[in-house]
Protein backbone atom coordinates (compact mmCIF):
# COMPACT_ATOMS: atom_id res chain seq x y z
CA UNK A 1 0.00 0.00 0.00
CA UNK A 2 1.45 3.36 -0.94
CA UNK A 3 1.42 6.30 1.44
CA UNK A 4 0.68 9.91 0.62
CA UNK A 5 3.72 11.36 -1.12
CA UNK A 6 3.27 15.11 -0.76
CA UNK A 7 3.45 17.62 2.08
CA UNK A 8 0.17 17.81 3.97
CA UNK A 9 -1.85 20.87 3.01
CA UNK A 10 -2.78 22.98 6.00
CA UNK A 11 -6.48 22.74 6.75
CA UNK A 12 -7.00 19.42 4.97
CA UNK A 13 -8.11 16.25 6.80
CA UNK A 14 -5.36 13.74 7.54
CA UNK A 15 -7.28 10.88 5.94
CA UNK A 16 -10.23 10.50 3.57
CA UNK A 17 -12.40 7.70 2.25
CA UNK A 18 -12.51 7.21 -1.51
CA UNK A 19 -15.87 5.74 -2.55
CA UNK A 20 -15.82 4.00 -5.93
CA UNK A 21 -19.05 4.36 -7.94
CA UNK A 22 -17.83 3.24 -11.36
CA UNK A 23 -19.39 -0.24 -11.29
CA UNK A 24 -22.82 1.37 -10.89
CA UNK A 25 -22.77 5.01 -11.94
CA UNK A 26 -20.02 4.46 -14.46
CA UNK A 27 -21.50 1.46 -16.23
CA UNK A 28 -25.22 2.23 -16.07
CA UNK A 29 -25.23 4.27 -19.29
CA UNK A 30 -23.01 1.97 -21.33
CA UNK A 31 -25.02 0.79 -24.38
CA UNK A 32 -23.24 -2.56 -24.69
CA UNK A 33 -23.80 -5.03 -21.87
CA UNK A 34 -20.62 -5.60 -19.87
CA UNK A 35 -20.40 -9.32 -19.03
CA UNK A 36 -20.99 -10.16 -15.38
CA UNK A 37 -17.56 -11.73 -14.94
CA UNK A 38 -15.89 -8.54 -16.22
CA UNK A 39 -17.87 -6.46 -13.72
CA UNK A 40 -16.84 -8.78 -10.90
CA UNK A 41 -13.19 -8.63 -11.98
CA UNK A 42 -13.36 -4.81 -12.06
CA UNK A 43 -14.73 -4.65 -8.51
CA UNK A 44 -12.22 -7.18 -7.20
CA UNK A 45 -9.39 -5.23 -8.83
CA UNK A 46 -10.56 -2.04 -7.13
CA UNK A 47 -10.70 -3.80 -3.77
CA UNK A 48 -7.20 -5.19 -4.32
CA UNK A 49 -6.02 -1.62 -4.97
CA UNK A 50 -7.25 -0.58 -1.53
CA UNK A 51 -10.75 0.77 -2.17
CA UNK A 52 -12.87 -0.11 0.83
CA UNK A 53 -16.24 1.40 -0.09
CA UNK A 54 -17.85 0.65 -3.45
CA UNK A 55 -21.24 1.28 -5.01
CA UNK A 56 -21.37 -1.89 -7.07
CA UNK A 57 -24.80 -1.95 -8.73
CA UNK A 58 -28.46 -0.95 -8.51
CA UNK A 59 -31.47 -3.13 -7.77
CA UNK A 60 -33.54 -1.24 -10.31
CA UNK A 61 -35.91 -2.66 -12.89
CA UNK A 62 -33.95 -4.42 -15.67
CA UNK A 63 -36.20 -2.64 -18.15
CA UNK A 64 -35.11 0.74 -16.82
CA UNK A 65 -31.37 -0.03 -16.67
CA UNK A 66 -30.58 -3.21 -18.65
CA UNK A 67 -26.86 -2.87 -17.90
CA UNK A 68 -27.50 -3.67 -14.22
CA UNK A 69 -29.85 -6.60 -14.67
CA UNK A 70 -27.22 -8.90 -13.16
CA UNK A 71 -27.08 -7.09 -9.81
CA UNK A 72 -27.45 -10.17 -7.59
CA UNK A 73 -24.98 -12.21 -9.66
CA UNK A 74 -22.37 -9.45 -9.48
CA UNK A 75 -22.74 -9.18 -5.72
CA UNK A 76 -22.45 -12.94 -5.33
CA UNK A 77 -19.16 -13.06 -7.24
CA UNK A 78 -17.27 -10.32 -5.39
CA UNK A 79 -14.43 -11.26 -3.04
CA UNK A 80 -15.59 -9.95 0.33
CA UNK A 81 -12.66 -11.24 2.36
CA UNK A 82 -10.99 -7.81 2.65
CA UNK A 83 -13.96 -6.20 4.39
CA UNK A 84 -14.96 -3.71 1.70
CA UNK A 85 -18.38 -2.14 2.18
CA UNK A 86 -20.58 -2.87 -0.85
CA UNK A 87 -23.58 -0.63 -1.48
CA UNK A 88 -26.27 -0.46 -4.14
CA UNK A 89 -28.92 2.00 -5.23
CA UNK A 90 -32.43 0.90 -4.29
CA UNK A 91 -35.33 2.74 -6.00
CA UNK A 92 -38.31 1.10 -4.28
CA UNK A 93 -39.49 -1.57 -1.86
CA UNK A 94 -39.19 -4.35 -4.43
CA UNK A 95 -35.58 -3.39 -5.04
CA UNK A 96 -34.96 -3.26 -1.29
CA UNK A 97 -36.18 -6.84 -0.89
CA UNK A 98 -33.91 -8.00 -3.72
CA UNK A 99 -30.95 -6.12 -2.27
CA UNK A 100 -31.48 -7.61 1.18
CA UNK A 101 -31.78 -11.12 -0.25
CA UNK A 102 -28.53 -10.58 -2.20
CA UNK A 103 -26.66 -9.60 0.98
CA UNK A 104 -25.84 -5.95 0.28
CA UNK A 105 -23.95 -4.12 3.04
CA UNK A 106 -25.88 -0.86 2.71
CA UNK A 107 -28.74 0.45 0.59
CA UNK A 108 -28.68 3.87 -1.04
CA UNK A 109 -31.91 5.79 -1.63
CA UNK A 110 -31.75 8.70 -4.02
CA UNK A 111 -33.71 11.70 -5.13
CA UNK A 112 -33.05 15.04 -6.78
CA UNK A 113 -33.00 18.42 -5.11
CA UNK A 114 -34.90 19.82 -8.11
CA UNK A 115 -38.45 18.76 -8.93
CA UNK A 116 -37.82 18.64 -12.69
CA UNK A 117 -34.86 16.30 -12.53
CA UNK A 118 -36.58 14.05 -10.02
CA UNK A 119 -39.49 13.67 -12.45
CA UNK A 120 -37.09 12.83 -15.28
CA UNK A 121 -34.85 10.56 -13.24
CA UNK A 122 -37.40 8.48 -11.30
CA UNK A 123 -40.76 9.70 -12.66
CA UNK A 124 -41.85 10.89 -9.23
CA UNK A 125 -42.24 14.19 -7.42
CA UNK A 126 -39.86 14.83 -4.56
CA UNK A 127 -42.69 14.30 -2.08
CA UNK A 128 -43.51 10.95 -3.66
CA UNK A 129 -39.87 9.89 -3.47
CA UNK A 130 -39.63 10.72 0.21
CA UNK A 131 -42.89 8.92 0.91
CA UNK A 132 -41.61 5.79 -0.84
CA UNK A 133 -38.39 5.73 1.18
CA UNK A 134 -40.30 4.77 4.33
CA UNK A 135 -40.85 1.23 3.03
CA UNK A 136 -37.21 0.90 2.02
CA UNK A 137 -36.02 2.03 5.45
CA UNK A 138 -38.39 -0.45 7.10
CA UNK A 139 -37.24 -3.37 4.92
CA UNK A 140 -33.58 -2.47 5.46
CA UNK A 141 -34.12 -2.13 9.20
CA UNK A 142 -35.69 -5.57 9.44
CA UNK A 143 -32.57 -6.96 7.75
CA UNK A 144 -30.19 -4.84 9.89
CA UNK A 145 -28.89 -3.09 6.79
CA UNK A 146 -28.04 0.64 7.00
CA UNK A 147 -29.50 3.11 4.53
CA UNK A 148 -27.61 6.02 2.98
CA UNK A 149 -29.24 8.98 1.26
CA UNK A 150 -28.11 10.61 -2.00
CA UNK A 151 -29.25 14.04 -3.20
CA UNK A 152 -28.79 14.54 -6.96
CA UNK A 153 -28.59 17.99 -8.62
CA UNK A 154 -27.29 19.42 -5.33
CA UNK A 155 -25.32 22.11 -7.15
CA UNK A 156 -27.64 22.92 -10.02
CA UNK A 157 -30.29 21.45 -12.31
CA UNK A 158 -30.08 21.19 -16.12
CA UNK A 159 -33.77 22.08 -16.36
CA UNK A 160 -34.21 24.67 -13.61
CA UNK A 161 -30.76 26.21 -13.26
CA UNK A 162 -29.79 27.17 -9.72
CA UNK A 163 -31.00 24.94 -6.91
CA UNK A 164 -31.61 26.78 -3.64
CA UNK A 165 -29.66 25.66 -0.61
CA UNK A 166 -32.95 25.37 1.24
CA UNK A 167 -34.00 22.48 -1.01
CA UNK A 168 -30.92 20.48 -0.02
CA UNK A 169 -31.35 21.29 3.65
CA UNK A 170 -35.02 20.23 3.55
CA UNK A 171 -34.15 16.85 2.00
CA UNK A 172 -31.28 16.31 4.44
CA UNK A 173 -33.65 17.00 7.34
CA UNK A 174 -36.23 14.61 5.89
CA UNK A 175 -33.54 11.94 5.58
CA UNK A 176 -32.44 12.57 9.18
CA UNK A 177 -36.01 12.21 10.41
CA UNK A 178 -36.08 8.76 8.77
CA UNK A 179 -32.85 7.82 10.52
CA UNK A 180 -30.61 8.43 7.48
CA UNK A 181 -27.59 10.54 8.39
CA UNK A 182 -25.00 9.30 5.87
CA UNK A 183 -25.57 11.60 2.91
CA UNK A 184 -24.09 12.24 -0.53
CA UNK A 185 -24.40 15.53 -2.42
CA UNK A 186 -24.45 14.71 -6.13
CA UNK A 187 -23.21 17.08 -8.83
CA UNK A 188 -25.24 15.35 -11.53
CA UNK A 189 -24.27 17.50 -14.53
CA UNK A 190 -21.03 19.10 -13.35
CA UNK A 191 -22.54 22.39 -12.20
CA UNK A 192 -20.61 22.57 -8.92
CA UNK A 193 -18.03 25.28 -8.30
CA UNK A 194 -15.80 25.76 -5.25
CA UNK A 195 -17.93 28.61 -3.81
CA UNK A 196 -21.07 26.47 -4.12
CA UNK A 197 -19.31 23.58 -2.39
CA UNK A 198 -18.34 25.84 0.48
CA UNK A 199 -21.84 27.32 0.73
CA UNK A 200 -23.67 23.98 0.75
CA UNK A 201 -21.29 22.17 3.08
CA UNK A 202 -21.53 24.98 5.62
CA UNK A 203 -25.32 25.20 5.34
CA UNK A 204 -25.71 21.47 5.94
CA UNK A 205 -23.22 21.55 8.79
CA UNK A 206 -25.31 24.16 10.54
CA UNK A 207 -28.76 22.74 9.74
CA UNK A 208 -28.04 19.00 10.07
CA UNK A 209 -24.83 18.73 12.13
CA UNK A 210 -25.26 14.98 12.60
CA UNK A 211 -24.99 14.37 8.84
CA UNK A 212 -21.91 12.56 7.54
CA UNK A 213 -21.48 14.14 4.10
CA UNK A 214 -19.91 12.70 0.97
CA UNK A 215 -19.34 14.74 -2.19
CA UNK A 216 -19.94 13.36 -5.68
CA UNK A 217 -18.59 15.50 -8.50
CA UNK A 218 -18.63 15.23 -12.27
CA UNK A 219 -15.90 16.82 -14.35
CA UNK A 220 -18.24 18.19 -17.01
CA UNK A 221 -16.72 21.67 -16.91
CA UNK A 222 -13.23 20.72 -15.81
CA UNK A 223 -13.40 21.82 -12.16
CA UNK A 224 -14.20 18.51 -10.47
CA UNK A 225 -10.95 18.27 -8.52
CA UNK A 226 -11.07 21.99 -7.69
CA UNK A 227 -14.41 21.22 -6.04
CA UNK A 228 -12.78 18.37 -4.11
CA UNK A 229 -10.13 20.84 -2.94
CA UNK A 230 -12.88 23.13 -1.68
CA UNK A 231 -14.54 20.20 0.08
CA UNK A 232 -11.30 19.23 1.78
CA UNK A 233 -10.96 22.75 3.13
CA UNK A 234 -14.45 22.35 4.60
CA UNK A 235 -13.36 19.17 6.35
CA UNK A 236 -15.31 16.72 4.19
CA UNK A 237 -13.66 13.29 4.35
CA UNK A 238 -15.73 11.18 1.91
CA UNK A 239 -15.52 11.51 -1.90
CA UNK A 240 -17.21 9.50 -4.62
CA UNK A 241 -15.37 8.92 -7.88
CA UNK A 242 -15.43 6.60 -10.87
CA UNK A 243 -12.56 4.57 -12.28
CA UNK A 244 -11.26 6.14 -15.49
CA UNK A 245 -13.93 8.86 -15.30
CA UNK A 246 -16.74 6.58 -16.39
CA UNK A 247 -20.30 7.75 -15.94
CA UNK A 248 -22.93 10.34 -16.62
CA UNK A 249 -26.62 10.51 -15.80
CA UNK A 250 -28.76 9.12 -18.65
CA UNK A 251 -31.63 11.43 -17.67
CA UNK A 252 -29.80 14.75 -17.96
CA UNK A 253 -28.44 16.43 -21.11
CA UNK A 254 -24.65 16.61 -21.61
CA UNK A 255 -23.93 14.77 -18.36
CA UNK A 256 -20.36 13.60 -18.78
CA UNK A 257 -18.35 11.37 -16.51
CA UNK A 258 -17.54 11.50 -12.84
CA UNK A 259 -14.22 12.69 -11.51
CA UNK A 260 -11.65 9.93 -12.06
CA UNK A 261 -10.78 7.80 -9.05
CA UNK A 262 -7.12 7.59 -9.97
CA UNK A 263 -6.90 11.36 -10.57
CA UNK A 264 -8.51 11.95 -7.16
CA UNK A 265 -6.12 9.57 -5.41
CA UNK A 266 -3.14 11.20 -7.14
CA UNK A 267 -4.22 14.65 -5.91
CA UNK A 268 -4.78 13.35 -2.38
CA UNK A 269 -1.34 11.71 -2.38
CA UNK A 270 0.32 14.91 -3.55
CA UNK A 271 -1.53 16.90 -0.86
CA UNK A 272 -0.34 14.56 1.88
CA UNK A 273 -3.80 13.11 2.53
CA UNK A 274 -3.99 9.37 3.24
CA UNK A 275 -6.61 7.40 1.32
CA UNK A 276 -5.29 3.87 1.80
CA UNK A 277 -5.35 3.33 -1.98
CA UNK A 278 -2.38 2.11 -4.00
CA UNK A 279 -2.18 4.48 -6.97
CA UNK A 280 -0.07 2.19 -9.16
CA UNK A 281 -2.53 -0.66 -8.76
CA UNK A 282 -5.43 1.70 -9.34
CA UNK A 283 -3.91 2.90 -12.62
CA UNK A 284 -3.70 -0.70 -13.79
CA UNK A 285 -7.39 -1.21 -12.95
CA UNK A 286 -8.27 1.97 -14.85
CA UNK A 287 -6.49 0.71 -17.95
CA UNK A 288 -8.30 -2.61 -17.62
CA UNK A 289 -11.62 -0.73 -17.37
CA UNK A 290 -10.75 1.12 -20.56
CA UNK A 291 -10.13 -2.20 -22.29
CA UNK A 292 -13.47 -3.54 -21.06
CA UNK A 293 -15.37 -0.49 -22.33
CA UNK A 294 -13.47 -0.44 -25.60
CA UNK A 295 -12.83 3.28 -25.91
CA UNK A 296 -10.51 5.93 -24.49
CA UNK A 297 -11.59 7.08 -21.05
CA UNK A 298 -11.01 10.65 -19.78
CA UNK A 299 -8.66 9.80 -16.90
CA UNK A 300 -5.43 11.78 -17.00
CA UNK A 301 -3.19 10.01 -14.50
CA UNK A 302 -3.83 6.65 -16.17
CA UNK A 303 -2.18 8.14 -19.28
CA UNK A 304 0.60 10.24 -17.75
CA UNK A 305 1.40 8.22 -14.63
CA UNK A 306 2.39 9.72 -11.25
CA UNK A 307 4.35 12.98 -11.13
CA UNK A 308 7.66 11.34 -10.28
CA UNK A 309 7.47 8.61 -12.88
CA UNK A 310 10.72 8.81 -14.83
CA UNK A 311 11.90 7.52 -18.20
CA UNK A 312 15.21 6.57 -19.77
CA UNK A 313 17.00 9.25 -21.78
CA UNK A 314 16.70 7.08 -24.87
CA UNK A 315 12.90 6.90 -24.66
CA UNK A 316 12.48 10.08 -26.76
CA UNK A 317 14.41 11.60 -29.62
CA UNK A 318 16.99 14.32 -28.97
CA UNK A 319 16.36 17.73 -30.54
CA UNK A 320 18.53 18.71 -33.51
CA UNK A 321 19.88 22.22 -33.94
Amino acid sequence: MTAATGHHVKGFPETVSVIEVGPRDGLQSEPEFVPTDRKIALVNGLIDAGIRHLEVTSFVSPRAVPQLRDAADVLAGIDRSKGAVLTALVPNAKGAVRAAEAGIDAMVVFMSASESHNLKNVNRTRAQSLEGFADIVRIAGEANIPVFGAIATSFGCPFEGNVPVSAIVDIARAYRDMGITTLSLGDTTGMATPPLVQERCRALGEAVPEADIALHFHNTRGVGLACVYAGLLEGVTRYEASIGGLGGCPFAPNATGNICTEDLVYMLDECGVESGVDLDRLIRVSREAEAVIGRTLPGQVMKAGPRLQTYGMDSVATANG
